[in-house]
């Protein structure tokens, strides 16, 4: 199929294919197709691609690629010739399966410090807060920040929130936050300005497993409101 993707050079070993601009998931949809054909069928020389929000970086082996280096190429044009190629072979229908995944949260409390702040801010009992929050399906958009974190899309307006004029200098993991009009779960215990509303007792990041990460990219989340005593037990059966 013909894309519009933009093939940028990124250092002398990647380079990135621009899918747009604008945080949409017709745009992920482009990234996840993209994803699927480069880690099916990798080109000669190829190392990893690694996703975003709207694009795709594409990192290669130099030394790999020297060989297909003609007299005054260079080796990003090799590359992106490649890419090029490959984009368009590339078939938006022919994307993995999209799993959806549903997070236990207990709102409020000790576990969401900041949920009667966010409330607060949009004129909302605390109840609306959590009926909200958990009523929707969210994207996954892309893994990152810290291992496992998940940059989720779909969060309603409504229950949007700046972040904190003042950081914490330890969020626990499995913390549930809310930043402008983006959600996610902190998936290890890290520094962060996001307002935090809950938690969960899942871990998202598990550096032992085959694949460590609970989320991937083009997963969806469903968060569903437990109580502290559903919350302890369900720790107990992940410690």
């Amino acid at each position: 199929m013909k894309s519009t993707a933009k093939v940028l050079p990124l250092g002398e070993s990647a380079l990135l294919v621009q899918f747009g601009k604008e945080i949409d998931p017709h745009v992920q949809r482009k990234v996840d197709a993209f994803m699927t054909l480069l880690e099916t069928e990798p080109f000669l020389g190829m190392l990893e691609c690694v996703p975003s929000y709207t694009s795709v970086a594409v990192y290669y082996d130099i030394l790999k690629i020297a060989p297909m280096i003609d007299h005054g190429t260079t080796a990003f044009q090799v590359v992106r010739k490649l890419v090029s190629e490959k984009l368009e072979q590339m078939n938006e229908g022919t994307v993995k399966e999209r799993n959806v995944i549903e997070i236990p949260v207990c709102y409020g409390g000790s576990y969401g410090p900041d949920l009667e702040e966010v409330a607060q801010h949009n004129q909302l009992s605390l109840e609306e807060v959590v009926n909200i929050h958990a009523s929707k399906e969210y994207l996954v958009y892309m893994i990152g920040f810290a291992p496992g974190f998940p940059y989720l899309g779909g969060m309603s307006k409504r229950i949007a929130a700046p972040r904190r004029k003042e950081p914490r200098t330890l969020i626990p993991a499995g913390s549930v936050g809310i930043a402008g009009e983006q959600t996610g779960v902190y998936s290890t215990d890290t520094p962060g300005g996001w307002q935090i509303i809950g938690k969960t007792p899942l871990s998202l990041f598990r550096p032992t497993a085959k694949h460590p990460s609970l989320l991937q990219a083009g997963d969806f989340v469903r968060f569903q409101p437990i109580t502290e005593k559903e919350f302890i037990r369900l720790e107990g059966e992940e410690a």
